[in-house]
């Protein structure tokens, strides 16, 4: 909303449009002391959707503008029920302490919310990957490329228009990116973004990845031939860039795979075999899914759900994946103790997501402590010739850092103090002392006062 000309504005008013216009897709929520509030059209959007109180706010002269806001501590339940809703959230914090400022307070947008680009764990459905995909239409065809910020999972393919529609379905993205000015792909769900051509365009794309993987060429990745590919994974990783920018870091591969190597299951097949869900009421209880999952981690109950979606046709691959069931099968020994070992791992993709994303807490380091410290029990106890990643190397220094520095049971937010062992860090030992002797001291006085 442009600030009518000639009205006498107030600096916080004209900072606020300001941000707005440089996030006019997304409603921001706009840090205010202890509240995010929401300004014009978008205090109208947010009253309504949260069912809260629509209120008003002068913001110069003669000029009143819609307020809504909400407490900052109740921040995550709010953006759940707007993202999931389909909106995008701008999140603008207050870059210093207002105590301190000299002048109009420092404002920031720090993230963006999107459906297809969240990270909390509140946010998130822990069975389920969280896609944001997009599509590059072409002459015959399309280009489709989706990520998992969350997991690091990121994948591209090329497909003829039928096809797009059935892995469209498969994947059930929860956002999906399109060129200005196309068509959708047929049945789409997912809230819809469009970008810039720019962002599609080939040579762009091309560069955008490169600079990415750190690669002069994307051969390598399978994408020679794939013009249609790589413009579609080159637009998600822009999309990225503008929108959760520390996300990327944990986007480390691509994969480029062939659709035709999967047998299609489209919407049909999947609702009448209830793969993921009944065909009457459409709960999960009752399903092919929820039968045979008996994973005992969230990372394999994701995992057991893409193979489902997306059964192999190459007997190779069918016969690899049944030496091991198998292998597990003979071995109710080995079996058992690796499902117990299984039951200490905490959800380490989605941790490390947000460890990338700088949105972790305390209780994040703290499981991925317990993750590593159980990581070794959980390869002795799996044995046979499973590959051991070549990062686990460091798997030790990572955890005798985190052992060494995180308080057994941190606070569960930053900010109250119980996060770092004493003896870690000099410096902060000194700092508690001293915060500790000036609250003795002023209880002192209080006493003493009291006393009088």
């Amino acid at each position: 909303m442009a600030a009518r000309r000639g009205l006498v504005t107030t600096p916080i008013r004209r900072q606020y449009l300001e941000i707005k216009r440089r996030f006019p897709q997304a409603i921001v929520f706009f840090r205010l002391g202890d509240f995010y509030e929401t300004f014009d059209e978008d205090a109208k959007l947010v009253a309504r959707e949260l069912e809260i109180t629509l209120t008003s706010k002068p913001m110069g002269k003669d000029l009143r503008v819609p307020l809504a806001g909400v407490p900052h501590h109740a921040l995550q339940a709010h953006l759940k029920r707007l993202v999931g809703r389909g909106y995008k959230v701008a999140v603008c914090e207050q870059m210093e302490d207002p105590r301190k400022a000299k002048g109009l307070v420092a404002r920031e947008v720090v993230r963006v919310v999107t459906p297809g680009t969240v990270v909390e764990e509140e946010l998130l459905s822990a069975a389920a990957n969280n896609y944001l995909a997009a599509v590059c239409p072409g002459p015959g065809g399309s280009g489709l490329a989706y990520v998992d910020i969350t997991t690091g999972e990121f994948a591209a393919t090329e497909l003829s228009d039928a096809d797009l529609a059935l892995e469209i379905g498969r994947l059930g993205p929860a956002e999906v990116l399109l060129p200005e000015g196309s068509q959708p792909p047929a049945s789409v769900q997912a809230p819809l973004t469009r970008l810039d051509a720019y962002a599609f365009n080939p040579e762009e794309a091309g560069r955008r990845l490169r600079e990415h993987f750190r690669v002069a060429s994307l051969e390598g990745y399978g994408l020679r031939g794939k013009p249609l590919a790589a413009s579609a994974a080159g637009a998600v990783l822009a999309y990225l860039a503008d929108n959760q920018r520390a996300a990327l870091a944990n986007v480390k591969d691509l994969s480029v795979y062939d659709a035709s190597r999967f047998m299609v299951l489209d919407a049909s097949a999947r609702r009448h075999l209830e793969v993921f869900a009944t065909a009457r009421e459409g709960s999960r209880k009752g399903s092919l899914l929820e039968t045979l999952d008996m994973t005992r981690t969230a990372m394999g109950a994701r995992l057991l759900g893409r193979w489902l979606g997306q059964p192999l046709l190459d007997a190779r691959a069918i016969n690899e994946r049944l030496d091991r069931v198998q292998r597990f099968f003979e071995d109710a020994l080995g079996r058992g103790e690796t499902r117990d070992r299984l039951r200490e791992m905490p959800d380490v993709e989605r941790i490390v997501g947000r460890i990338v994303a700088g949105v972790a807490l305390p209780r994040d380091l703290a499981a991925l402590r317990r993750a590593l410290a159980a990581y070794p029990g959980v390869i002795a106890a799996a044995g046979g010739d499973f590959e051991v990643p070549a990062a686990s190397r460091s798997a030790g220094e990572a955890l005798a850092l985190l052992e060494a520095a995180i308080a057994d049971d941190p606070a569960p937010v930053l900010g109250e103090g119980g996060v770092i062992k004493a003896g870690f860090s000099p410096e902060l030992d000194e700092a508690r002392v001293l915060t500790g002797d000036a609250r003795r001291a002023l209880a002192e006085m209080e006493a003493e006062e009291r006393d009088r």
